[in-house]
């Protein structure tokens, strides 16, 4: 059986591809350079130095080139069988028709364990966070099949775009871009109305755990139909990824908000390096030096129960 199993791992496609991905936005980050190009070979030398037997490839924004994203990470799993799963990204929601198209293709032909979103689609006043009912199709279908969805926050810079040199969009607006799709599927109620689909919140939801009492109040106070108590249990039906997140503080307080099969290894490969991974690995075994079962269901035993299917690939080495 798999030891680790790493749930948030990035493929970014070569050449002009991921330049057009972020062509709107002033990222204020400089991804590695020795991982780029990324390369499956590349992916697997991390992983060996991490201790990864598989890992699930995703892109943080790849609605614009979803089509070509989802056949490339297909070919990579095909050709280093065991090694990888892959989260598939969807076309702009906002067509829901090609969205849908893909999201079948992706699941029923390409073998996707999942399929990633962004948190919202569009740019600036035209953007629509997923919880918006223009895609219930999306979701119902997503329901009907239980199918896991990984959410990662959009790189979308806010007004200043970023407030310092050293904290860029990924690092500052990321992870509230995560908390605001989440508490968006909670107070429209979506999180409530497809409770088929398990959901992954990455880097430990950003900022959803420390602001999920303020939305349960305040959102109740402003109309909201759920009540206080509702939205609360709402927030803790997502799942979460370990990736950039773990310290005592951070683990601590996710180990207070949901149930342990709630939490998931990520690292954030290939936009870090495997020595910045592995100083969260670490910090994330420290914390549980004691609790060995509990840090055993972190690494895999939470992500093969999402996705049993990866429990029959060959383990690593």
């Amino acid at each position: 059986m798999p030891k680790r199993i790493d749930v948030h791992h990035h493929n970014f496609p070569p050449g002009p591809d991921v330049d057009n991905l972020y062509e709107h936005t002033p990222l204020g980050y400089t991804f590695p350079e020795e991982n780029l190009p990324c390369t499956p070979e590349k992916s697997i030398k991390a992983m060996d130095e991490l201790g990864i037997d598989i890992a699930i490839l995703s892109l943080p924004d790849g609605w614009p080139i979803a089509t070509k994203v989802n056949r490339r990470l297909a070919e990579i799993c095909k050709q280093y069988p065991g090694r990888f799963g892959f989260f598939a990204s969807l076309p702009d929601l906002r067509n829901t028709e090609d969205a849908l198209k893909e999201l079948a293709h992706a699941l029923d032909d390409l073998h996707a364990n999942g399929i990633a979103m962004s948190s919202s689609y569009g740019f600036g006043a035209d953007a629509k966070y997923i919880g918006d009912d223009a895609f219930d199709p999306i979701w119902a279908e997503l329901d009907r099949r239980g199918a896991v969805v990984f959410v990662h926050g959009a790189q979308t810079p806010s007004s200043t775009p970023y407030p310092h040199a050293f904290l860029g969009v990924p690092i500052t607006e990321v992870p509230n871009e995560t908390y605001k799709a989440a508490a968006h599927l909670v107070v429209t109620g979506k999180k409530r109305q497809y409770p088929n689909v398990k959901i992954i919140l990455s880097h430990l939801g950003g900022s959803t755990v420390w602001l999920a009492p303020r939305v349960a109040v305040l959102s109740a106070y402003m109309g909201c139909s759920l009540t206080p108590e509702e939205i609360i249990e709402d927030f803790k039906s997502f799942y979460f990824d370990t990736a950039l997140a773990t310290s005592e503080t951070t683990l601590t307080a996710i180990e207070t908000f949901v149930t342990p099969d709630r939490v998931l290894f990520g690292t954030d490969y290939a936009a870090i390096t495997p020595s910045m991974a592995a100083w969260y690995k670490e910090q994330l075994e420290k914390f549980y030096v004691d609790k060995p079962e509990r840090l055993q269901d972190i690494m895999s035993g939470n992500a093969l129960k999402l996705m049993p299917e990866l429990a029959n690939v060959s383990s690593r080495g």
